[in-house]
């Protein structure tokens, strides 16, 4: 290469005859002309290794989810691990929360929030960093598990019959598109009146029509929210609900077997309890009366009622760990991104930096005890999407890049967060683990957002490795982080570190 700083032309020439000139040049160019960098790089014999079986795995985890085209994987992910617990409870194979519901009052509080950091930072110049995050970032889908649960501390949850998706909540990106603008409108009219000499209680006073205008919008595109709802559901034999709210349902609509679509136990297993009184003189069942179904009744319950009465497990109760290597990252601090919590007076994010084995052993903790937690990875990383025969595994010797392209592309992990090569992008649910025989982990099984018919049956495979190098974070309950980490989580301060900074960057809204 010549000195200069300019490219010659001839470089390129010489460039030429040498990669024609080896037959494996040759070979990689033709496999992926034809087929596509993913497909030519793929080590069939590397993703054939790896199974779907899972010395720790839990029973029950419901039909899986799919946010569609949106960026709600945060919300997904916590609502999937909310739900294990009223499955528990109602003794039912699946149960679904409206993430329509969530949708809607996360984007009313996005909006205040981000009103509220517009008024506040009305005296900035406009080419201010941190107004053009506000004014570019305050409005997606994005989010972290602590948005999630302080909506259901603050709005509660209800059903997903409750309020079912919408087209607008499928894809996104037409309502998002009229939130943008109307939230910049109305940054905009702040800042004039600032300019007009307005004091900043003028400016929140000004605030109030603004979100009106946005509950609108909202409402138009999702639905309005019900203040109030009828909770009827089947349950099974064991759920541990007010008796006097079930019923037992007999007879021909029993035949339609709506409780298997539902989840309920009692439509596809036996009733210990009534097996006799249900058979005939003979001991077989009597073909003139279905197996009865139990549906709960509660009508008219608030969404905050339904948490309360039907979903057992505390949205305060849990501990945010990541595992983000480097120098200006160390281990053992608390880290709070600024301009980034979505609910103005909630819970803010308090992101606990530990060594990835803690983050394996708290992971490992949960599933043993039955209860899934929320992961967030680089998901698109080594990822063999849409492949008919192994695409949903992700691990690192199974996409073979190296070889295909005769280049290194390894990276240090902590120079791949400040180079912005990778970022934990997207949030899952861990629901089992393989471990070897010293207990460590050898892959997890993961469950997604992105329906049934992507990865495997929904579900992804993701080897250790793959999860030590593009992995980096889990919310598991505080009874799964040893003691004397919590005792250092709990007095620990929280840094406040910039979203636009490495670290930021590194943990972006995951969607």
């Amino acid at each position: 290469m010549p000195s200069s700083s300019a490219l010659p032309q001839g470089w390129s020439d010489a460039q030429r005859q040498a990669f024609l000139s080896s037959r494996a040049n040759r070979i990689a160019r033709n496999a992926v002309v034809a087929s596509g960098v993913n497909a030519a790089a793929r080590n069939a014999s590397a993703m054939r290794s790896y199974h779907d079986t899972f010395s720790v795995s839990r029973k029950r985890v419901g039909k899986v989810t799919n946010q569609r085209h949106s960026g709600r994987c945060w919300m997904y992910s916590a609502f999937n691990v909310l739900r294990a617990s009223t499955m528990e409870l109602l003794d039912v194979d699946d149960f679904e929360f409206s993430q329509a519901y969530g949708m809607f009052y996360d984007k009313l509080e996005k909006a205040n929030a981000t009103l509220e950091r517009l008024i506040n930072l009305v005296d900035r110049p406009y080419d201010d960093r941190a107004l053009d995050f506000v004014l570019t970032e305050g409005m997606g889908d994005g989010g972290y598990y602590p948005f999630a649960m302080n909506l259901v501390t603050k709005w509660g949850l209800v059903p997903s019959k409750a309020m079912p998706e919408t087209a607008s909540s499928k894809d996104s990106t037409q309502m998002n598109a009229r939130l943008g603008r109307l939230i910049r409108r109305d940054a905009a009219r702040l800042r004039q009146m600032r300019g007009d000499g307005a004091e900043k209680e003028a400016l929140r006073a000004a605030k109030g029509p603004m979100l009106e205008e946005v509950w609108r919008l909202l409402a138009i595109c999702l639905g309005e929210p019900p203040e109030t709802f009828d909770l009827e559901t089947p349950v099974g034999k064991d759920a541990k609900v007010d008796p006097t709210k079930v019923t037992k349902q007999q007879g021909a609509a029993q035949a339609e077997k709506p409780g298997a679509a539902s989840g309920s136990k009692c439509a596809t297993e036996e009733d210990d309890k009534g097996d006799q009184e249900e058979k005939g003189e003979n001991g077989e069942e009597d073909e003139r009366d279905e197996k009865p179904r139990r549906i709960l009744r509660d009508p008219q319950i608030t969404p905050r009622q339904f948490v309360e009465r039907y979903v057992p497990a505390d949205p305060a109760d849990y501990v945010e760990l990541i595992s983000l290597p480097g120098d200006k990252r160390p281990f053992g601090h608390v880290y709070h991104l600024t301009y980034t919590d979505s609910i103005v007076g909630g819970r803010p994010i308090r992101m606990f930096n530990v060594a990835p084995e803690i983050l394996d052993a708290a992971a490992i903790a949960s599933l043993r005890s039955g209860i899934p937690c929320e992961m967030a990875c680089d998901v698109m990383q080594d990822f063999p999407r849409g492949d008919e025969d192994f695409g949903g595994i992700l691990a690192t010797d199974t996409m073979d890049y190296g070889a295909l392209f005769d280049i290194d592309f390894a990276m240090d992990r902590a120079d791949m967060y400040d180079l912005r090569e990778s970022s934990l992008t997207h949030a899952m649910c861990f629901q089992g683990v393989e471990l070897n025989e010293h207990g460590a982990p050898v892959a997890w099984r993961v469950e997604n957002s992105w329906g049934d018919k992507s990865c495997k049956d929904g579900y992804l495979v993701v080897s250790a490795d793959w999860f030590h190098h593009y992995g980096g974070e889990i919310v598991v309950r505080r009874e799964f982080v040893p003691h004397e980490l919590l005792e250092l989580y709990d007095r620990t301060t929280a840094e406040d570190v910039a979203p636009w900074s490495g670290f930021g960057c590194a943990l972006p809204p995951l969607d």
